[in-house]
């Protein structure tokens, strides 16, 4: 898309943020006053714009309810000590939700218009972005089907979002995780890459059945022999030996993680040892009988860095006690301060907002 990008924008009468205490959130739960919405219509993007978030009505027969064209992505802004608003790596997200649109036979988003919006939204919503450093302002862009027919078949018309919601931690307690030996979460040559709604759906049940049984998350394996590990259902997993560091590879049953990439870029510039290849099972139960498994966590743009304090493979338990947790507590402190500007952003991955707004506000009245 080439040209000036305009970007209609209409403000809430009033900013809840004062029926929000910043200083104690959970995950989730509470959003911000605007949205950004666009539409595809007769095979283009257009009306590009920012309005009050507000329910949307949609005729039942809409086939994203129906067959599933739905996707999404997550990301997050933070301040720097200046007050300067932050993206992480949002090049990367676009990109993600591009091709997780291309699986699902949706249109891609203009990349340029895409990290407007961005700029645009957060910078009109930074009020909401909490100081904690555990917290954030998560973004959730978002691309439904809008054609109101039945009939398997991709849509022609199509709805994108962007919300935004100031949040504390995913997690906030190390985990106790199960290896599912019976249900499966992704196949290769399947959707397993993209962040598609049904890839949560169908995780939901397994899901529930392990928290039944005091787990909070599942480890999804390789179907048939369940022996290979894929990932936990909300991020995805390392493995640290005294020697080396494993994450499995990924195989397009795998969704490809931006945390996860930011990880092996500064593990390898630390100097260490990091595989991606397959992971089986049974090795990992053999170096934590050896003593050479020592410690185990996922990572995500939600979870950031979750300790896993155990790991229970059918009868088997493998604990990681906090005394262990060293590399994961270090790598989680970096990247707190990356994404805070608190550190060199020698990786040149934060991107900021600064004067998104005020320079399309001028452009709109041009």
């Amino acid at each position: 898309m080439s040209g000036e990008i305009f970007i209609d924008i209409q403000r809430a009468e009033k900013s809840r943020i004062d029926e929000v205490d910043l200083q104690n959130l959970s995950f989730g739960k509470e959003f911000t006053d605007h949205m950004f919405v666009a539409d595809y219509v007769d095979g283009k993007w257009q009306n590009f714009r920012i309005e009050p978030l507000r329910a949307i009505p949609t005729h039942p027969g809409n086939l994203a309810w129906h067959y599933g064209q739905s996707i999404f992505e997550g990301m997050k802004a933070t301040k720097n000590p200046q007050g300067e608003v932050l993206l992480f790596r949002p090049d990367m997200h676009i990109k993600r939700f591009n091709t997780s649109a291309r699986r699902m036979c949706m249109p891609e988003f203009p990349e340029e218009v895409f990290l407007k919006a961005l700029k645009v939204l957060v910078e009109l919503e930074k009020h909401w972005i909490p100081n904690d450093k555990d917290a954030a302002l998560y973004i959730r862009p978002l691309m439904i089907a809008w054609d109101p027919h039945l009939g398997v078949k991709p849509s022609q018309s199509y709805k994108f979002f962007i919300m935004t919601l100031p949040v504390g931690p995913y997690y906030n307690k190390p985990l106790n995780i199960l290896v599912q030996t019976q249900y499966i979460r992704a196949v290769e040559g399947g959707v397993g890459f993209a962040k598609t709604a049904g890839n949560y759906a169908a995780s939901l049940y397994p899901t529930q059945l392990a928290q039944q049984q005091g787990f909070d998350q599942v480890l999804w394996m390789e179907p048939k022999d369940f022996r290979f590990v894929q990932e936990v259902g909300t991020m995805n997993i390392f493995f640290v030996f005294k020697d080396r560091i494993l994450t499995p590879r990924l195989t397009g049953a795998i969704l490809p993680g931006i945390t996860r990439d930011s990880i092996i870029h500064i593990l390898r510039d630390w100097g260490h040892d990091v595989r991606e290849e397959k992971v089986d099972i049974l090795d990992l139960v053999r170096a934590y009988e050896r003593g050479d498994f020592v410690e185990c966590f996922g990572s995500g743009t939600a979870a950031v860095i979750a300790n896993v304090q155990k790991l229970r493979y059918r009868d088997i338990d493998m604990f990681f006690p906090p005394d262990q947790w060293q590399l994961s507590l270090k790598l989680k402190d970096y990247l707190t301060q990356l994404k805070r500007g608190e550190v060199d952003d020698k990786y040149h991955w934060t991107v900021k907002t600064t004067g998104a707004l005020n320079q399309l506000v001028h452009a709109n009245d041009a």
